[in-house]
């Protein structure tokens, strides 16, 4: 499939929007993509991590939830390379594959730690409270508090360092164009 005919349905639905809203859409496009591509990173997630959890991984919900971020890193790795970070550059592949995967390491650790916190600080599960208190509390730590955190800290993390513009990358610094000097003269 060719790259240009690979989004013609986002282009379709990007056509169709209000004038305000298409320029507010064309300003913050890369943010935008890299939230739909956070989108299906979290369907990815959520599917892997109750799939996991409420099978061979139940007593381990935290294994479980580190499993399910991880096999959803790499789908989001191929989605913002081909797609939300595809007009930046600068790096070798290796560098830059190596750079995401710290970041979301990190990412990783970030988006686990409230899941840790309800199940082994506050106590949030079975016999202590109810399953179903329990599997609130665990979605909310997990799929909510952990991936919002994670979310912003990625997204800062790679436009920063993985998908740096290649001036910034290069050293070049972006600068206006001088102003025309007047003729003082005429």
């Amino acid at each position: 499939m060719r790259r240009s005919g690979r989004f013609e349905a986002a282009n379709a639905v990007l056509a169709r929007l209000p004038g305000p809203l298409h320029a507010l859409a064309l300003k913050h496009r890369e943010l935008l993509k890299f939230a739909v591509v956070g989108g299906a990173a979290f369907l990815v997630d959520n599917t892997v991590f109750y799939g996991l959890k409420l099978t061979i991984l139940e007593p381990k919900p935290v294994t479980a939830k580190v499993i399910a971020v991880l096999v959803a890193t790499i789908v989001s790795y191929v989605l913002n390379r081909e797609w939300s970070f595809r007009t930046r550059g600068g790096r070798e592949r290796h560098h830059e594959a190596a750079l995401f995967f710290l970041v979301s390491g990190v990412g990783l650790v970030l988006s686990s730690v409230p899941l840790w916190i309800s199940r082994y600080v506050f106590l949030l599960e079975t016999p202590e409270v109810s399953l179903v208190t329990q599997e609130i509390a665990d979605f909310m730590s997990a799929q909510v508090i952990g991936t919002l955190i994670a979310m912003v800290f990625r997204f800062w993390a790679f436009r920063k360092w993985v998908f740096p513009d290649e001036e910034a990358h290069s050293g070049r610094v972006r600068l206006a164009p001088a102003p025309e000097p007047k003729d003082e003269a005429a």
